[in-house]
């Protein structure tokens, strides 16, 4: 499979309380991109992960689900402070991207228009896709598209791939063998996963570890 998975430390969309635990215990497999949420950890505790992740030689995304230009900002000095390598989500503000581009922290903001929380993503596919466009002029290094939190999910995602030929992470409700499988298909440059190991859908009852290696070994099932 080509696309790359993205392993979200996070349940019911705030980070979890033993991430580091969770993240030790599982650094040795072949997953190469690791993040978390900027809610459910003292900033001392998300200090402490990121070290363990870039110990362990991983690369970091941050995924900030703000929406105001002030919410987003300090979900950007977040990012800069702690050290990642990557801010997903919160809406797109030249301000915001002027600061990362200067931190030298890539960015893939939110394309379409996107409330709430759990976040909803709204507008028509032509919308949805020119807005990312306008964003990838001005040069930001990818979009994180909320495509099944979209009532046409499945075919935002296949147009989208379609017709933007930049990085994409296809974020959340990645949680089945057979999305897997329609991601592999569309090949977006990567995909989120985290609450579906948290609830164990590819190997019930065996903990996050064994969901996580189910899920690398099926995609490696994949051609």
């Amino acid at each position: 499979m080509k696309s790359k998975i993205i392993i979200m430390l996070t349940h019911n969309d705030q980070t979890v309380k033993n991430a580091i635990e969770v993240f030790d215990a599982c650094k040795d497999l072949a997953v190469d991109f690791w993040g978390f949420k900027d809610v459910g950890l003292e900033k001392e505790k998300m200090a402490e992960l990121i070290q363990h992740m870039k110990a362990a030689g991983k690369t970091t995304f941050l995924e900030v689900v703000t929406y105001t230009e002030e919410e987003c900002m300090n979900g950007a000095k977040l990012a800069v402070e702690l050290g990642f390598d990557y801010l997903m989500g919160t809406l797109f503000y030249d301000s915001v991207y002027a600061y990362l581009k200067e931190h030298e922290i890539k960015y893939l903001p939110f394309c379409g228009k996107v409330s709430g929380s759990p976040s909803v993503l709204e507008g028509s596919f032509e919308e949805i896709i020119k807005d990312a466009n306008t964003m990838l002029e001005k040069g930001v290094d990818g979009i994180d598209l909320l495509a099944f939190r979209h009532e046409q999910g499945a075919e935002l995602a296949r147009e989208y791939c379609a017709k933007v030929d930049k990085p994409v992470v296809i974020a959340g409700s990645i949680n089945s063998e057979a999305r897997i499988s329609f991601v592999n298909e569309i090949n977006p440059w990567a995909f989120t996963m985290g609450s579906a190991l948290f609830t164990e859908n590819f190997a019930p009852g065996d903990g996050f570890r064994e969901n996580l290696q189910e899920v690398i070994d099926y995609m490696n099932e994949i051609k």
